[in-house]
Order: C-alpha cells, then sequence, then structure tokens
C-alpha cells in the first residue's frame, strides 16, 4: 500500500516517526497512507467562493462548507470514509450547504468570502485550518458560522448539522448547543475513572507564568469521569513509552473538567476553577488538549480525536518551537514525515 502513494515526499505526509506501534484507536489506523479522494457530489469550484456564496443563497441553501485537508491524511480519509459516506447525514448536508474541497498546502489562487485574491495556503492558515481536516462553514452573507478543527466522527457531525442548519448558531455557542442534547451524553459511556499518574502535576495547581517563565513547556488535559473517549487517549496513547518519554519534558496537568470546587491559576493569572476555565475554553468535546509554552503563550489546541502520531507530532510542535517559525502543527507534520522518508531512504541506499 505505502509504495503504491509514496512517489514523491508530499504524499508520504502521514507516515509516522518511529515512537511505538501505529495507533488504531479510533476505528482506523492513523498511519496509513491514504489518498484524499472528495465524494463525487462536492462541488466543482472555480474557487471564487463569493460566487460559489452566491450560488447556494440563489439555490435557498445555508451556505457553502469548505474540507480542508492534505495529501495523504488519514483523519480527512476517514472523515470522508465515515462521515461524508453517510447517507443520512451527506444528504442533509447536501440539502442545506455546498460542499468543496480544498487542500491546505495548495498554492492555487482563490476568492475567499470577503472578495479577496489569496492563495489557498495563505487562506487556510489565517482561518485558523492549521490541522487537517478543517471545516468552515459560511452563511450566505460571506459570514463564518462555525469552524471544526480535526476529525469529527458521524455522530459530532451530526451535532454540527443540527446546530447550522436549525440556526441555532444565532443564539447559542456550539458548546452550549451540544450540553442541551442528550446524544452528548455518548461520552460518558465507560466506567473510566480519573486515576493518578506520576506524569501529571498535583494540585494546588498555579499555573501563571507571566512574571517567571517555568523551565518546561506546559500540557493541560481536560477529562472527566466516565469518559469513554478520554478512556481511549490513555489506553492508545498516553500508555506508550515514547509518548511518556516526550510527555516528561512537559509540566503536565490534568483537570477535571467537571470540577467546580478546584482552585486553580491559569497561565495568564487569572484564578478561576477546572469546569470554568473548560468552559471559557470553547472547547465542545473531551478530552481537551492546551499546550503552553515556557511563558505561558498558548500554542497548540484541540478537542478532537489525537491517536499516537499526532500527539507525538503535538509535543514536538511545542518542544522545538515550531510556532515561531510561524508553522501550523500540519505544516510541522510534514516536515516530520519528509525527515523520516530521507533517512529511511539514506538506511536502504547502504554504505
Amino acid at each position: 500500500m505505502a509504495s503504491r502513494f509514496c512517489y514523491s515526499l508530499l504524499l508520504c505526509i502521514s507516515l509516522t516517526l518511529s515512537i511505538g506501534p501505529a495507533s488504531k484507536a479510533g476505528g482506523f489506523d492513523e498511519a496509513q497512507i491514504t489518498h484524499i479522494g472528495y465524494p463525487a457530489w462536492f462541488k466543482e469550484s472555480f474557487l471564487d467562493l463569493q460566487e460559489d456564496i452566491e450560488e447556494a443563497r440563489d439555490a435557498g441553501k445555508v451556505g457553502v462548507m469548505l474540507l480542508f485537508t492534505s495529501e495523504g491524511c488519514s483523519y480527512c480519509a476517514e472523515f470522508i470514509r465515515t462521515s461524508l459516506a453517510d447517507p443520512y447525514l451527506s444528504g442533509r448536508l447536501q440539502d442545506h450547504f455546498d460542499a468543496i474541497g480544498l487542500d491546505i498546502f495548495s498554492d492555487a489562487e482563490l476568492v475567499d468570502p470577503a472578495g479577496r485574491d489569496i492563495r489557498v495556503n495563505q487562506f487556510a492558515l489565517e482561518a485558523g485550518a492549521g490541522f487537517s481536516p478543517t471545516l468552515l462553514f459560511y452563511g450566505d452573507s460571506g459570514r463564518l458560522l462555525y469552524r471544526g478543527v480535526g476529525y469529527y466522527p458521524p455522530e459530532r457531525f451530526s451535532l454540527v448539522l443540527d446546530y447550522l442548519i436549525g440556526r441555532h448558531n444565532e443564539k447559542a455557542s456550539f458548546r452550549d448547543f451540544v450540553a442541551t442534547r442528550t446524544t452528548s451524553d455518548g461520552q460518558l459511556a465507560s466506567d473510566y475513572r480519573l486515576r493518578p499518574d506520576p506524569l501529571f502535576s498535583a494540585p494546588p495547581f498555579v499555573l501563571d507564568r507571566r512574571r517567571m517563565p517555568a523551565q518546561r513547556p506546559l500540557l493541560v488535559i481536560f477529562e472527566r469521569e466516565g469518559c469513554r473517549d478520554c478512556a481511549s487517549l490513555h489506553a492508545e496513547v498516553l500508555t506508550l513509552p515514547g509518548i511518556r518519554d516526550l510527555m516528561g519534558r512537559f509540566e503536565v496537568v490534568r483537570l477535571d473538567a467537571a470540577d467546580t470546587a478546584t482552585p486553580l491559576i491559569t497561565p495568564d493569572g487569572t484564578r478561576t476553577t477546572p469546569a470554568a476555565w473548560f468552559g471559557e475554553t470553547g472547547f465542545s468535546a473531551l478530552p481537551a488538549l492546551l499546550f503552553f509554552d515556557e511563558g505561558g503563550k498558548e500554542v497548540l489546541r484541540t478537542d478532537a480525536l489525537v491517536l499516537r502520531q499526532r500527539m507525538v507530532n503535538s509535543l514536538l510542535y511545542t518542544l522545538e518551537r515550531a510556532y515561531e517559525k510561524q508553522w501550523t502543527y500540519q505544516r510541522f507534520a510534514r516536515s516530520k514525515a519528509i525527515e523520516r522518508i530521507q533517512r529511511e531512504r539514506a538506511d536502504n541506499a547502504g554504505p
């Protein structure tokens, strides 16, 4: 399979680093090399997004959905295979939105919803599409309605469609909307408990780094008892020796997203509780990860599915200060894959 797609470095961006076995949590193998093919019903756009939005409005639709992917991305392929291949979900999407696929790294020129001429890769950067896949929904006026970063399984993607088609976005955040839906309890479907781990710092949680930078970057993990996906993160990712070695170079704080009692001070000096801080982040799923540098600057966040490779790259992105070069996570991940391919080619070439 790998030889079929690895005819160029750029088509091999989802190859893994050599830290532990490939993870298959979430029902798929994130190390698989996958060609990204959009569904046949995606719109063939001339990359004039203003025109695309106008055509969607004229057709009586809510707007346009942009799906940002990158070649070889297993998370992108899984979203297409599961969420977009579901007849009910794809039917609802087509009824209410025109869907357009874009590659995060494309140099093609487009007209953005504001009417600017800009390259796709720069538009992706400005629109916050640092991970692939990223979903951007634009309304009929060209206003951004919703940004979804990372893999969205069918259940969560269905909630996004409910949120937008019902125009709940006009009166509530997505997190608040999810909290009102009984389907959100699907995450609370296991006997998982927040057990101690020697990697996790103990309270009191004084994370203020404004006046005196810490010696290590900070990783904050929000979880909750009974969280099925939290249990999977621990079983499939956080138990791996290579990942634990990298996490040992961080101050790691695990917080209960439902805890309204434990006091803490955030990296910017705010006095709050874990539950209140979680609410302020805008996260709508668990587990959720926040990465900070030694000075308390947030450098990366996600509440989407994180398997072994994505966790490794997220840790290294912070440790190697890739953000200081204005690199997105996805650009950094691609560079790591290319490095590995080059090493493997050199090793295979022999003396």
